[in-house]
């Protein structure tokens, strides 16, 4: 190849590369739309973003992995924490953490009632739009299932082991497996807000030994709710949360459970049951 001939090349592959290039902005700029769910930009989600800015959340937190990374990511928070919870959080964070035994603590930004509908409203946008994946994985609190993937879980069912040991191989142990396969893929997860370690509450409380306090709770003459035995109990405590509320003010307020109250829509009845059943082994 000899000089003339190096320069056509070169400017030849800039073109291509440079037409390639603005090909796939276009294309980019085409997909926005739809992909952001720009139509769902409302006067409150504006707002929603500017108290973001305002109080400088980006300092701590991350929005789509840009951001500090001194707290959670926050791109699925409300798909993660129920509107409830949020708003409880954002009004006084230190209702539920500890500086001293967390080691960090949320600062109270006295934001008001407007402030907090509208952030809310803004990182409800966020988690909506398609975000080709990201965060690669929920938020897990100490002490939640393995991350064993759908082929995984379905092999443990097969042979009986689980992250929580080796069981022998029968329809019990099946169905039970398959509730700790429902327990870390439900949408809202239920590891993003419960632990199975002793001890380790987050935004929900340690499922640990979650049997033998509801045997205790049915039987006593404060429990508010319908059921008559555990696995009711556990029942009732995933399709309707509000029915019996733990005192101490953590997890509910105003009468209403912080627990998402759709799982007995976006859970089959088969699943369920399997929940239910995985539950009722931790005693």
């Amino acid at each position: 190849m000899n000089n003339r001939q190096a320069r056509i090349f070169a400017w030849g592959s800039t073109l291509v590369a440079a037409l390639v290039f603005l090909g796939l902005t276009l294309d980019s700029h085409r997909q926005f739309p739809e992909l952001t769910n720009a139509e769902n930009i409302t006067p409150q989600v504006t707002h929603g973003k500017d108290v973001w800015h305002k109080y400088n959340c980006i300092n701590c937190h991350t929005l789509f992995g840009e951001g500090a990374y001194y707290a959670p990511d926050l791109t699925k928070i409300t798909q993660h924490r129920g509107e409830a919870y949020l708003q409880a959080y954002m009004r006084d964070p230190s209702q539920f953490y500890d500086e001293q035994r967390h080691r960090r603590l949320m600062p109270q930004q006295n934001l008001s009632e407007e402030e907090i509908t509208d952030l809310i409203k803004f990182l409800d946008w966020v988690a909506n739009v398609d975000n080709q994946g990201w965060p690669p994985r929920p938020i897990l609190v100490t002490g939640g299932v393995n991350s064993a993937t759908g082929a995984e879980q379905a092999a443990m069912v097969l042979t009986g082991s689980t992250s929580v040991g080796v069981r022998p191989v029968s329809p019990d142990s099946d169905i039970r497996a398959l509730g700790e396969n429902v327990f870390r893929t439900a949408v809202p997860g239920c590891v993003a807000c419960h632990s199975l370690a002793p001890g380790a509450d987050g935004a929900g409380p340690s499922l640990a030994g979650v049997a033998t306090r509801a045997e205790l709770l049915v039987g006593a003459s404060d429990y508010e709710g319908q059921a008559g035995d555990v696995e009711g109990y556990l029942r009732e405590s995933i399709v309707a949360p509000s029915a019996h509320l733990s005192t101490g003010g953590m997890y509910s307020a105003n009468g209403v459970s912080f627990m998402p109250d759709t799982y007995g829509e976006s859970l089959s009845d088969d699943e369920i049951e399997q929940l239910v059943a995985f539950l009722a082994t931790l005693k």
